[in-house]
């Protein structure tokens, strides 16, 4: 804390921080169903429930849009 303001070094690492995210847009896609649907900023697609079959999604990181 070199400030002594509580907020500790500032930086120096090679991340944001905010763990490893795929950034916004993208889909969010079925392995059961195989459903796509727009990936949401801020939501995991694993706490996304599939329209169609109710099944978890999982983040499409196969780059087509």
């Amino acid at each position: 804390m070199p400030r002594g303001d509580g907020t500790g070094p500032g930086g120096g690492g090679s991340g944001s921080g905010k763990g490893a995210g795929l950034g916004a847009g993208g889909y969010c896609i079925c392995p059961k169903c195989g459903e796509r649907v727009a990936h949401q900023m801020g939501v995991p697609c694993f706490k996304v429930q599939c329209p169609k079959c109710d099944s978890a999604m999982i983040r499409d990181t196969s780059g087509s849009s």
